[in-house]
């Protein structure tokens, strides 16, 4: 129990804070409504500051020594708070998954307007936290969707969110590399969507302390080039994609020139194109499957 001035005058000292770490003083507040409790309109009008008495969930300590991993060590918010907003859910998340960014949640829509079968079975390959998969199950309510990764830590958070949201049993999670769960599929997924690793090697040690040093570098590492994970979507996906079904990714900034030799030069798909992000930068590969690989 702690005093509304008490509270006002911790969140002016963390929002100094995060200034000077160059951090959004705005994640302070993100900070107090997920894990004090608190409510956006009473942070933004500071009325609790006059309250004689108030009743967290946490103590003001334990706060102090989650914002110092925040600050200190560059923990991302959204581990420390255990959720990430994406779409219209609230996700878990955890270490073991992939933070889910907003650009991934246009990668739906692109894949929702393209879709000509909003039935069958589709696959979110190296599914993390679920994202993709409860997305696709949200737009396609009469598809079964195959949520695969090769982190048995990373399904269990994602078979967590999808209980949470209602849509456990659209939804069918397991552990494997790629395709390999879904031999008895062969031929017959209507389209398959992913968002693999595709940072290079050498480049991660560069990425910000918040994703270099916590996110999985399972989920970030691509390789030498960072195209490893999409050359082998590119040449395995005809095996278990329809014929004139959906091939869609997310790719790094300057990889669609790469990405989309690489789909022409397989020579089995068509009507290859590339769409940027909210920010307008080339992020999403789509094609169609034009021919299917022969067993």
């Amino acid at each position: 129990m702690i005093s509304g001035l008490q509270l006002w005058q911790w969140r002016e000292r963390a929002r100094e804070e995060a200034q000077a770490a160059e951090i959004s003083p705005a994640e302070v507040d993100w900070f107090l409504v997920t894990l004090a409790g608190l409510d956006r309109l009473s942070l933004r009008l500071g009325s609790f500051r006059d309250q004689d008495r108030l009743e967290l969930p946490i103590s003001l300590a334990e706060l102090t020594q989650k914002w110092q991993q925040r600050i200190r060590d560059r923990v991302p918010l959204q581990y420390l708070t255990g959720t990430a907003p994406w779409r219209h859910f609230e996700l878990a998340v955890s270490p073991a998954v992939l933070i889910p960014r907003p650009e991934t949640e246009e990668l739906i829509e692109i894949v929702a307007a393209a879709c000509e079968d909003p039935q069958g079975h589709w696959a979110d390959l190296g599914t993390g936290s679920g994202a993709i998969a409860l997305g696709l199950a949200t737009a396609f309510p009469a598809a079964t969707i195959h949520a695969i990764d090769r982190s048995a830590e990373a399904l269990e958070i994602a078979r967590e969110n999808a209980r949470n949201l209602g849509l456990g049993d659209r939804i069918r999670f397991d552990c494997g590399d790629w395709f390999a769960p879904l031999d008895s599929l062969s031929g017959q997924l209507s389209g398959m969507v992913s968002n693999p690793p595709y940072i290079p090697r050498n480049v991660i040690p560069q990425l910000q302390p918040e994703v270099c040093r916590h996110e999985p570098h399972l989920a970030l590492d691509g390789g030498e080039d960072g195209l490893d994970c999409i050359r082998h979507l590119v040449v395995t996906a005809p095996t278990y994609v329809r014929l004139g079904g959906i091939w869609a990714i997310e790719m790094m900034a300057g990889q669609a020139e790469a990405v989309t030799a690489l789909l022409r030069q397989d020579g089995r798909y068509e009507k290859i194109q590339v769409f940027p992000d909210l920010a307008g930068i080339d992020r999403f590969v789509l094609a169609s499957i034009s021919q299917v690989a022969v067993s």
